[in-house]
């Protein structure tokens, strides 16, 4: 199992927010480039970028995801505010080594299903749920469809990697849960990252457990942030667990 580190970017600097509440905000540093080569140097094989700003509407971090595609010589996976064709052209023009769509999945489907077949893997499908329910627009808005079928939807239209997210236990370090991730393994044979509430590697280790195979990577962003989490540590447990 891959161990992703997160970089989710608010106005250039490095925060995280508690179940994707921007009034529950902790920031860390003004320099997410030093982060990502720090990450990189621990042995990250994936950074996972996300720009708030875009997902809230508020503005964009390009220059910053621009500075650590830049920076690192891992792939670069970027999502928030990704609402169009252009949107995830900029991404890609600025480094970025696959867009992940998650409003757009809902409120566009056709334009995403016609990104999912021009792009292939490069299009990661973002599922992000408050139990059954699909949240969009930086978790601000119900989507009005089910995780379920939103997932089996992502299957029949190609995407080769979902990111499956619980929203409850996103930035709240309380662990993964686990039966709704090996539920939504089970739905579709795609490869599936998990989000949503690593702080300790007993967290990740019980992941690995408790899920079938395609769950095949975990992103981690507070647990690092916090120093919960030692992440040289983490990617060498994991990467000796039989799956």
């Amino acid at each position: 199992m891959n161990v992703v580190p997160a970089i989710d970017l608010h106005g250039g600097h490095c925060v995280r927010l508690l179940r994707g509440d921007p009034l529950h905000e902790r920031r860390y540093d003004g320099d997410p480039v030093s982060r990502a080569r720090s990450f990189v140097a621990q042995g990250a094989t994936r950074l996972h970028v996300v720009d708030l700003d875009g997902a809230f509407g508020t503005g964009e971090n390009l220059g910053a995801l621009r500075a650590i595609c830049a920076a690192v010589d891992v792939p670069v996976q970027s999502g928030g505010g990704l609402r169009s064709n252009a949107d995830v052209e900029e991404r890609f023009a600025a480094g970025a080594s696959a867009a992940v769509l998650g409003t757009l999945l809902v409120e566009e489907p056709d334009i995403a299903r016609s990104l999912v077949a021009d792009y292939g893997p490069r299009i990661i499908g973002a599922v992000d749920a408050r139990g059954t329910e699909v949240a969009i627009r930086g978790w601000r808005k119900r989507g009005g469809i089910e995780r379920d079928v939103l997932v089996r939807e992502l299957g029949e239209w190609g995407v080769e990697r979902l990111i499956f997210t619980e929203i409850a236990r996103d930035g709240a370090g309380t662990g993964f849960d686990i039966p709704a991730f090996d539920h939504v393994a089970r739905l579709v044979s795609v490869k599936i990252t998990a989000a949503g509430g690593a702080r300790t590697l007993d967290d990740l280790l019980a992941l690995a457990a408790g899920t079938p195979a395609n769950i095949d990577s975990a992103i981690v962003g507070s647990a690092l942030y916090e120093e919960t989490l030692d992440l040289a540590e983490a990617i060498a447990a994991l990467s000796a667990v039989a799956r």
